[in-house]
């Protein structure tokens, strides 16, 4: 019976944020989403291409989502959804903790492997925008161990060649806040790739990954 009602609890959840974001001006059209409830435990979605890490769907407490082991200690990663390469937004929630002075880094991505990468690192107390393996720009950020945390990342052509890469992160716990938290215009194009999730569990916990979805690109991310 607590399963049940815990399902019904997540479900009327995700009907609640469509609905609101498919009544709100501008809202993006939704491209992709996964949220892990048709997959076995100790599996991998099918359209999931495994990069690195041992991944595999978990639940508790009626709830599944993707999980990575908090070892062996690297950088792991998951390719999700359809190719793309601008005009589109991807969005996450992570859930990781904290071990004395240890953290692990999370992040979700666009574009590929080496494309863009929207990053929480709690020992920075920073968010990051990547390039592939490269940090392109950061900005303060305080994470909070052992809650979920929310990720949004999206690519949008502004007015000429260039092109607006904006990311989003803030505690499941609060309301989306109406700015980007971090942003960078870039007059490369960006190349065609798929979304991904990233974990490095430094802090030998595991991580947490639900709530996958890509959108189309908007103003605002809302």
């Amino acid at each position: 019976m607590k399963r049940q009602s815990l399902l019904v609890a997540k479900l009327g959840l995700i009907f609640l944020c469509w609905t609101t974001r498919a009544s709100a001006e501008g809202a993006g059209k939704i491209l992709y989403e996964n949220n892990f409830e048709k997959t076995a435990v100790g599996k991998v979605p099918d359209d999931f291409l495994v990069l690195d890490g041992n991944f595999a769907v978990q639940e508790s407490e009626g709830n599944k989502y993707l999980e990575l082991p908090g070892a062996p200690l690297d950088i792991f990663g998951v390719l999700f959804g359809p190719t793309t390469n601008a005009g589109v937004c991807v969005s996450a929630r992570l859930y990781g903790t904290g071990k004395g002075r240890r953290y692990p880094q999370l992040g979700v991505g666009l574009d590929g492997q080496n494309g863009y990468k929207l990053k929480v690192s709690p020992a920075k107390d920073a968010v990051e925008l990547y390039r592939g393996d490269e940090s392109l720009a950061a900005v303060p950020f305080h994470w909070k161990s052992g809650i979920w945390t929310m990720f949004k990342l999206q690519i949008r052509q502004t007015d000429g060649p260039a092109w607006k890469i904006e990311g989003k992160v803030w505690p499941q716990t609060e309301t989306e806040p109406k700015e980007w938290t971090i942003a960078l215009d870039e007059k490369t194009p960006p190349r065609p790739g798929r979304a991904s999730i990233w974990g490095s569990p430094i802090s030998g916990t595991p991580i947490r990954f639900d709530s996958l979805e890509l959108t189309e690109a908007t103003a605002n991310g809302r």
